[in-house]
């Protein structure tokens, strides 16, 4: 291959970097708003639907040094409107007060049960303990920092009980903590990002996720597929893979709503965004010989959408290369990189996201009164979240790919931002 080859592949892979983002961004608006018409307009979060019958729900609550949280969030879920609850929390080897604290909250209360492990066992095994003595068909998962909306349980319900080949149900996470740039930003990042690709993922295919701090499941479902994989970093993909690969269908439900903590902090950030695109390389990993199964053809929207986003990522960090190396060195014209960030492509850009963080925003208003006044933060998205996920996409998929297999994946303490 010559230097000529190399120079025009390089070149396609520069201007890749750049059209990537422009064109997922529009991809992910028009599935949103068809979403946002078809099935999310004219509902209210306050006024969910009345339900032929109201099963037992069992709230399963994951634990890990939760002292500072785990009681306003138990507190919560005791004010939760729906009428037939069990609460199992899962105290996972915590070295603080944590046990001390659901023992207290359970004398309080007999819906309260208590999975108490004495060392660090994971995540997937509490949630696979608590699944197996639940006394509920259905069950509800949430983090135990996270506070519940009341009507939460009734929304995500509807759905089992109108869909029989629904295995899972996804809620709509929203930003507590937001007193830094990071928190602010984030707020936007759910609504622009995050809810849009769901909306998306709905439309034309699969949902790549559930989302780890508020997700429902059907026991039967998860039984069928042999419940949490203990030995995977993000077990919240791979249940939901499992289910669609096993064809039981994944909804995403905005009006459930849930309040969840952040990191707030550089480093934090980066621990969890690389623990996330570790986790997606991991299961693209071990699912891969599914890729090509015709009976699997509804996930091979979120197969593309994620080799077109890994190919992204490696494109801007070649191109980041390329204008560093092009201060010391005299490259190829096609190789060439004058700016980061030419002026017309600049202003496009800037353009569709300030569209798309407005489209978001407005169909998020009916679910956060206010939310459009983090408008101007939002601005600041591409210059903190783009580098790190760049970054964290790269080196999550080489992780992913020689990380040691069956090795179990255990509890460390998140960053849940300045409070901590």
């Amino acid at each position: 291959m010559n230097m000529e080859i190399i120079a025009r592949i390089t070149e396609q892979f520069i201007n890749y970097s750049y059209y990537y983002p422009l064109f997922m961004a529009y991809i992910w608006m028009i599935g949103a708003v068809y979403y946002y018409f078809h099935w999310e307009k004219g509902a209210n979060p306050d006024n969910p639907p009345k339900l032929k019958e109201y099963p037992l729900v069992s709230v399963l609550v994951p634990c890990y040094n939760e002292e500072k949280h785990i009681g306003e969030t138990v507190k919560y879920l005791l004010e939760t409107n729906y009428p037939n609850f069990e609460i199992i929390t899962i105290n996972d080897g915590s070295s603080d007060n944590t046990l001390e604290i659901l023992k207290e909250l359970q004398k309080k209360d007999d819906r309260i049960r208590i999975i108490n492990f004495q060392k660090n066992q994971g995540k997937a095994i509490g949630l696979n303990t608590a699944a197996m003595i639940s006394k509920g068909e259905y069950l509800v998962c949430i983090d135990g920092d996270s506070i519940l909306d009341p009507n939460a349980i009734t929304w995500m319900m509807y759905h089992f009980l109108t869909g029989p080949r629904v295995g899972a149900v996804t809620g709509n996470p929203r930003i507590r903590n937001r007193s830094t740039l990071l928190g602010k930003i984030q707020i936007g990042e759910f609504s622009a990002i995050v809810g849009m690709i769901k909306r998306s993922q709905r439309i034309y295919g699969r949902v790549f996720t559930v989302s780890g701090v508020i997700a429902a499941f059907r026991k039967s479902a998860i039984h069928k597929i042999g419940y949490w994989s203990r030995d995977m970093v993000t077990d919240d993909i791979d249940i939901s893979w499992r289910l669609e690969l096993n064809h039981w269908n994944i909804r995403y439900e905005p009006n459930a709503l849930c309040w969840m903590l952040v990191p707030e902090t550089l480093k934090g950030l980066w621990k969890q965004r690389l623990r996330w695109a570790q986790g997606g390389a991991e299961v693209l990993k071990k699912y891969f010989s599914k890729i090509f199964d015709y009976k699997s053809r509804r996930m091979w929207g979120i197969y593309t959408e994620y080799f077109l986003s890994l190919i992204w990522a490696y494109s801007a960090i070649l191109t980041l290369i390329l204008w560093v190396a092009g201060h010391f060195v005299q490259l190829p014209e096609r190789m060439q990189v004058p700016t980061l960030i030419p002026s017309v492509y600049g202003t496009f850009l800037g353009v569709t996201f300030l569209l798309q963080f407005g489209v978001s925003l407005f169909i998020d208003s009916k679910y956060e009164k206010g939310i459009g006044r983090y408008y101007y933060w939002i601005i600041w998205y591409p210059f903190a979240f783009w580098i790190i996920n760049v970054f964290t996409t790269s080196v999550g998929f080489v992780k992913a790919v020689f990380e040691k297999k069956g090795k179990r994946a255990v509890w460390e303490s998140p960053d849940r931002g300045i409070g901590d």
